[in-house]
């Protein structure tokens, strides 16, 4: 399997074909920053008008076995997820309806404080809230996964020992490697991963040692360490890719409604849009790239397949029922 577990493209015919060029059998979509839960269904309208355009290349996915049949039909399966809980508003009966909607990942926090958890921009970090426990706890339940991609420290940890089910960031890098604030710590990691969970690593430049120079050796060595140290079973890719998004994207992802102010979020003031991405992952095409990458490091061509997709089919096929289902 090759499984992307997270993207947020201005998407087209031209990405749903360079998809299929990287054997890319699955691909997590951001369908909500800072929507409401109308305004993402108006997403979901958008991405049903894109499956009966090309329902050769692309359909929506929601299990396991959709992955599977993706790969068997020679297509790309489709999942949804939230970079923010705005679209449940402040109603947990809204849990349920959304991963009814197809919706499998929900981040607790994008940055800031949310009703449920603190970000990772706080200066304080206060931790789950009494809301974000009850809802970790409905999350559970039906089978959305909890994300804490951009989230703060002490909530990400607490989010690990207050689920009942694995959690994942599926868009990071470890701090030690590079220490942007949005990668994640030693104690981070451990929490994750005792929880069962996983980590997608992340190749947007911010996030990379050397940002848009970053070279593929280093990027799999990276990947090789972490492997080393936590286990190859718990880590796989979360491009972030942007592809094709114009600059005024990368404003709503970091401002939103929240601020009147720009917020350039980890980029300088000098360079506010989106970084250019390294030229060995320009796009999802870079999966290619990223498996010659891995071998040159040491991993052997089974544990290529485990951090390329196999890990991340593993997780869906357990984390995406409810529970008792």
């Amino acid at each position: 399997m090759r499984i992307d577990a997270l993207q947020y493209c201005n998407y087209s015919e031209k990405i749903f074909r360079q998809w299929r060029e990287a054997q890319l059998d699955a691909v997590h979509v951001t369908i909500a920053y800072h929507e409401n839960f109308r305004e993402m269904v108006a997403n979901l309208e958008e991405w049903n008008r894109y499956f009966e355009r090309f329902p050769s290349l692309i359909f929506k996915g929601t299990t396991a076995a959709d992955v599977e049949s993706a790969r068997d039909s020679g297509r790309t399966a489709v999942f949804f997820g939230f970079q923010n809980p705005s679209p449940i508003e402040d109603d947990i009966g809204l849990v349920e309806i959304v991963h009814q909607l197809g919706v499998r990942f929900m981040q607790l926090t994008y940055n800031n404080q949310s009703l449920l958890a603190s970000g990772c921009y706080e200066p304080v970090d206060a931790g789950i809230s009494r809301m974000g426990k009850e809802v970790i706890a409905e999350m559970n339940r039906v089978g959305l996964v909890v994300d804490m991609s951009h989230s703060g420290n002490r909530s990400t940890i607490e989010a690990a020992e207050i689920s009942s089910r694995p959690i994942v960031i599926t868009h990071a890098n470890p701090h030690a490697w590079h220490p942007a604030l949005r990668n994640k710590s030693d104690d981070v990691l451990r929490a994750v991963f005792q929880s069962g969970g996983m980590i997608g690593f992340s190749l947007y430049p911010h996030h990379l040692k050397g940002k848009s120079d970053c070279t593929l050796e280093s990027f799999c060595t990276m990947v090789a360490q972490t492997a080393e140290k936590y286990g190859v079973e718990h880590i796989g890719i979360g491009s972030d890719l942007c592809q094709d998004q114009p600059d005024s994207v990368v404003e709503w992802m970091r401002v939103g409604r929240w601020t009147k102010q720009i917020d350039f979020g980890e980029g300088s003031k000098a360079a506010p849009g989106f970084p250019a991405q390294p030229e060995w992952f320009e796009d999802s095409r870079g999966f290619n790239h990223l498996h010659r990458g891995l071998l040159e490091v040491g991993f052997s061509a089974a544990e290529v397949d485990l951090v390329l997709g196999d890990n991340w089919h593993r997780f869906f096929r357990e984390n995406f029922s409810a529970i008792n289902s």
